[in-house]
């Protein structure tokens, strides 16, 4: 048998680190040509901190409005906890898939996309015929997700201005859906660092908005009763509480991990976790702000987006301009919010129709970019326009992505590289993790689907919510 240890008593994957100079060890095999995608979309030139970024605006997206919702269908001490488990487990799973993708770039391998990194770790098949459908289903969903909220705050703050006005809410879809439109024509991921800093300060203010809105109507004498009651009972309620799950799981999933990491300048070793400290800071300071204040002002009348609840009967519960401007800050983050789920779309579209060998400005690219790239954001847009049911497709795409590629995959991928005895606690954390989640993946698509054919009885096609 041949022995792993080298004459001098190292291993031989030391000698392999050690044998790779420290620029190439962190760069993709210099044996394997990047394709248009990889240079065009996910260029490698990012500080952790424009990683923090790109993260912060996946993740702190206009989606938090719905947890007080969510913590009214678990309850006051349910709510709190699924919050905080949550947010720990996907810090840790998300530093997971960080620590596998620079060991991977360690030995030589930087992989770029969620897929590639399925491909290298778990298998071709697992890449192709799961990871690889399963992200992009999550980002188009989350652009059509993104458009429709869109178009619902304009049409909020345009009922605001005209009560009796006769714009429908397809109409305001169809505006955003063309603004979008628009800003897809960015051309790289690492382009949108500078939008993605005012997407985090936004993020921060609606935040704020919310909050500060939520607790001056709970405060006011103009507040609706409060009735913290769980919804429902027996079956119902068990539904209500794995739809809460699938929202929670939705507002803090990413799903594209790889693909912000790949946007970091070499040498990548540690400044993810940077970014991840940063994007966490803005986490725990939104979520918990809007999700407590939210249900500690409604109680169980939350709705699906807590700005609705700012009105009732027509009437205003606040100042106008006040729920104008946190409307006005929301819909500004939506639009970066689209464009970031809308990169790894992009980068497949660039790999199957630009020349790497031509400039990336050339008409030669630059025409197929903006055709491919307004087609998708065309047929996203019709989607949103015709099923504005925005709450339940959270759920949907929670239960579906969500909890899968962030909760169940970052925990087998680190186990199969690193490979932790069995005695290890990580290894059992892990598998824990893994586990559970899983089962959490089951019932949320049943309880989701549910909920979906529920609603779809009482919506029509393209109906003005």
């Amino acid at each position: 048998m041949a022995s792993n240890q080298a004459p001098n008593g190292r291993t031989r994957r030391e000698d392999l680190q050690n044998s790779i100079p420290g620029d190439l060890s962190e760069e993709t095999s210099s044996s394997e040509p990047l394709d248009a995608g990889a240079l065009f979309v996910l260029k490698s030139k990012g500080s952790w901190l424009h990683c923090g970024y790109h993260l912060t605006t996946s993740i702190v997206a206009p989606a938090l409005l719905s947890l007080p919702l969510a913590v009214a269908q678990l309850g006051w001490a349910a709510g709190v906890l699924i919050l905080l488990v949550a947010g720990a487990v996907t810090f840790y799973s998300y530093t997971l898939l960080s620590l596998v993708l620079e060991q991977h770039a360690l030995l030589g391998h930087r992989l770029l996309r969620f897929r590639d990194m399925a491909h290298h770790v778990l298998g071709p098949a697992w890449g192709r015929y799961y990871i690889g459908p399963l992200q992009f289903s999550l980002c188009f969903t989350a652009v059509v997700a993104g458009t429709l909220l869109a178009g619902q705050s304009m049409k909020a703050i345009y009922l605001l201005e005209q009560p009796d006005g006769t714009m429908k809410l397809y109409e305001f879809v169809v505006i955003s859906g063309a603004i979008t439109l628009i800003l897809a024509q960015f051309p790289s991921f690492h382009s949108l660092r500078h939008f993605n800093l005012i997407s985090l300060i936004l993020c921060l203010a609606y935040s704020a908005c919310a909050t500060a809105g939520s607790i001056y109507i709970g405060h006011s004498s103009r507040a609706p009763e409060k009735d913290y009651s769980l919804p429902g009972d027996g079956q119902d309620h068990l539904f209500d509480v794995f739809n809460a799950v699938s929202i929670i799981a939705t507002t803090y999933g990413n799903g594209i991990i790889p693909e912000i990491q790949a946007t970091i300048a070499p040498p990548v070793k540690g400044k993810m976790f940077k970014g991840l400290c940063l994007c966490y800071s803005v986490v725990m300071s939104t979520f918990f702000s809007v999700a407590v204040s939210g249900y500690w002002a409604f109680g169980n009348q939350a709705r699906s987006n807590i700005l609705f609840n700012f009105t009732a009967d027509g009437r205003t519960l606040i100042p106008k301009w006040f729920i104008v401007m946190t409307n006005i800050f929301t819909i500004v983050q939506i639009f970066a919010v689209t464009i970031v789920y809308l990169q790894p779309t992009n980068e497949v579209l660039e790999g199957l129709f630009a020349d790497p060998k031509k400039e990336q400005y050339s008409a030669r690219n630059v025409i197929p970019r903006m055709v491919f790239r307004s087609i998708v954001v065309a047929v996203g847009t019709i989607i949103a326009a015709m099923l504005p049911f925005f709450g339940d497709i959270i759920a949907v795409v929670g239960a579906f992505a969500f909890l899968p590629l962030d909760f169940v995959v970052p925990s087998v991928m680190y186990n199969i590289t690193f490979r932790p005895s069995t005695r290890d606690f990580v290894f059992w954390i892990n598998t824990m993790i893994a586990t559970v989640s899983s089962i959490l993946t089951v019932l949320g698509c049943i309880a989701t689907v549910r909920q979906l054919t529920m609603d779809a009885k009482t919506y029509k096609l393209f109906a003005n919510l």
